[in-house]
């Protein structure tokens, strides 16, 4: 059992992204189930809404779960770590802020804590500060992403370099040579977000499930750089508004607008493409089923262990 698995409780070292508001119960209580670590993204939503998603996690499974909390993001920030304190939640990945003065507060309460960072500096400050598990995330990965635009290969192996925390990869990761790629970069696991949601347990729409299966490798899009915000999204009518408005000189604040929740509800569950946006990672053009999330991990392990045999069986050591 590698560290990550031992600090964290799994079976399996591949995490779930937060996605967000459309990370739920089913698909969280999944991967948790099949030996990974399940993921509910706080994203925007109320207190209220996220007790509610988190009875039902419990409800479908009593394997460990995380919580994601975008720090700058989250407009309940306080409310929502009662909920993980009330709720004993065991872990916690914190993104998009500054996390070095919450993670003592939450591993007082005995609660792992999970730190996302894009650059190597963002890396060295969590680890001094004690963060328990170091997530990496390249540019290749979907939704919003580091204006650092840094890929995932790069990436890794540098945070490697210089932390002692266990270092998780995410960004282009879809398959077992990717996971295999990223342990052999020095990573302990990999975080996954586009991957999981061409799944079974998945409840998104159909429509978007098909836009990744049917995904080649230049069909995602990066948007919002003029104004600060980058963001990868799947290439679809709506994503290409958005580039025009950014060539009419869209704002920061009229960009936001259109990428709101509520225009990713609109895409992602309602599967309405022309109306709302829909993330997606470059590794959307290697996605071709449909799985389970069982037989997805399960697949993933096999692939990675029959990969790394077939290497060092054709690899040749001189004397």
């Amino acid at each position: 059992m590698n560290i990550l698995c031992r600090k964290l409780g799994l079976e399996y070292p591949m995490l779930q992204g937060g996605m967000g508001n459309v990370s739920h119960p089913n698909l969280t209580a999944a991967i948790s189930e099949a030996g990974g670590l399940g993921t509910l993204g706080a994203g925007t939503m109320t207190p209220a809404e996220l007790e509610e998603k988190i009875i039902g996690v419990k409800e479908k499974t009593d394997k460990a779960f995380c919580m994601n909390i975008p720090i700058t993001v989250q407009p309940y920030f306080e409310e929502i770590v009662d909920l993980v304190f009330k709720h004993k939640i065991p872990v916690v990945s914190l993104s998009a802020g500054n996390p070095v003065p919450l993670i003592p507060k939450f591993q007082e309460k005995g609660i792992k804590v999970i730190c996302v960072v894009a650059s190597v500096k963002q890396a060295i400050k969590v680890d001094r500060a004690g963060a328990d598990v170091i997530v990496g995330e390249g540019y290749e990965a979907a939704g919003i992403n580091s204006n650092f635009e840094t890929t995932t290969l790069t990436l890794i192996p540098q945070i490697v370099n210089v932390v002692e925390a266990p270092v998780v990869a995410a960004g282009g990761i879809g398959d077992g040579r990717g996971l295999l790629a990223m342990l052999s970069l020095g990573a302990s696991g990999v975080q996954m977000g586009t991957r999981f949601i061409a799944t079974k347990e998945a409840l998104v729409h159909d429509n978007y499930k098909q836009l990744i299966t049917d995904a080649g490798d230049t069909d995602t899009v990066i948007v919002g750089r003029s104004v600060g915000r980058v963001r990868r999204l799947l290439n679809t009518e709506y994503a290409n508004k958005l580039i025009e408005a950014e060539l009419q000189g869209v704002t920061l604040e009229e960009f936001n607008e259109k990428t709101n929740e509520d225009c990713h509800i609109a895409g992602a569950i309602e599967g309405k493409l022309a109306k709302g946006h829909v993330n997606g990672g470059q590794v959307a053009g290697l996605i071709e089923d449909i799985p389970s999330v069982s037989d997805l991990l399960e697949d993933m392990m096999k692939q990675a262990t029959a990969q790394n045999e077939a290497i060092m069986n054709n690899f040749v050591v001189r004397k």
